[in-house]
């Protein structure tokens, strides 16, 4: 009988990171795990939500459950979210629960499920002291942060750096 895979869900928000995005599920899925994306909504214009449907094998996610279907989602080993916006570290330290993606950051914080987030925020808006206070609020309930610039690419064009959260989730225990 073989094993199955661990499950990652996979929250994406809406910054150029996630244009290419698909980048992080491949390289996710050549690591042995499987994957369930979930959009916030502005980050639906940035994904093409087919291909990252056909690269996971399951539907992306973009709005809550209707009180009449049944959970869509398996439990998750982990939950990554790349890139995480200032809108959304800021709204989820609050408590917001409004969208399916914030719903699932919330609950998962109660849950003990293993979070790593990396932001991605304008040096302006990394800068306002909402940002630093909604960081550390979330690192202390135990979300395991990448460095604010860690998924800007080296080179001007070039490609995102996602071994920043590939190298956090090695740190995981899987078992």
């Amino acid at each position: 009988m073989t094993e199955a895979a661990p499950v990652v869900l996979l929250v994406i928000c809406a910054a150029p990171p996630a244009a290419r995005v698909a980048e992080l599920a491949e390289r996710l899925r050549n690591d042995g795990w499987d994957i369930y994306p979930v959009l916030t909504e502005a980050a639906a214009a940035w994904v093409d939500p087919e291909s990252l449907a056909r690269i996971t094998g399951h539907p992306v996610k973009r709005e809550p459950r209707g009180p009449q279907e049944p959970k869509s989602l398996p439990r998750a080993d982990a939950i990554i979210v790349a890139p995480a916006t200032f809108n959304t570290i800021n709204q989820w330290a609050a408590g917001t629960n409004d969208t399916a993606a914030l719903g699932i950051l919330n609950e998962a914080l109660g849950s003990g499920t293993p979070i790593i987030a990396s932001p991605y925020a304008k040096a302006v808006l990394a800068a306002h002291p909402a940002f630093s206070r909604s960081i550390e609020l979330l690192a202390g309930t135990g979300v395991r942060f990448t460095a604010t610039d860690a998924l800007r690419p080296a080179v001007p064009d070039g490609p995102f750096q996602w071994k920043a959260v590939l190298d956090l989730l090695a740190t995981l225990d899987r078992d």
